[in-house]
């Protein structure tokens, strides 16, 4: 049983503790900051989704310039060669392939790599350059391979990786 004294002055003792109306504005002021969270989490996650997404890219760009490397004869003949629209025809070749087959398959499974990308597409361009070494004039194949994939921050917009290589 709960008894409550009087004071002297036969008032009774003053409840002391927090009002509801103090804890009403701790509650606004913690949900705030808990949206905040959640705003910086979400933000966090979209950048690191655009992070790997420049990762794969860039994985897929060696790829292809390790597989045009691998069959450099056909890299050079420009076998490798295809633009953004253009499909890359599957090619099944049992036994023996010739160079120009492997290339043919090359492109079909990176193909199909890049479009796992969201929105992915990609170029390749093979030219031969002329560079100054020491005074004379030297030729070296190029090849430019370009992958775009689009902006998982921006719908719109879609990010490209380039970049030249020399086979």
């Amino acid at each position: 049983m709960i008894s409550m004294t009087r004071r002297a002055n036969g008032k009774r003792p003053r409840m002391a503790g927090f009002t509801l109306l103090e804890v009403l504005v701790a509650l606004v002021v913690l949900s705030i900051g808990l949206l905040g969270l959640s705003g910086l989490q979400t933000s966090s996650l979209r950048n690191n989704h655009a992070a790997f997404l420049r990762s794969q890219a860039t994985l897929l760009k060696a790829d292809i310039v390790d597989r045009m490397r691998a069959n450099s004869d056909s890299a050079k003949a420009g076998d490798y060669d295809i633009a953004y629209n253009a499909t890359a025809g599957e090619v099944s070749c049992v036994g023996t392939c010739s160079a120009s087959d492997v290339a043919d398959l090359d492109l079909f499974e990176w193909r199909a790599y890049v479009g796992r990308l969201p929105g992915g597409e990609s170029e390749v361009v093979t030219d031969r350059e002329t560079v100054v070494v020491d005074g004379v004039s030297v030729f070296v194949d190029v090849s430019e391979v370009k992958v775009r994939w689009a902006d998982s921050r921006d719908s719109a917009n879609k990010l490209e990786l380039v970049s030249k290589v020399q086979l």
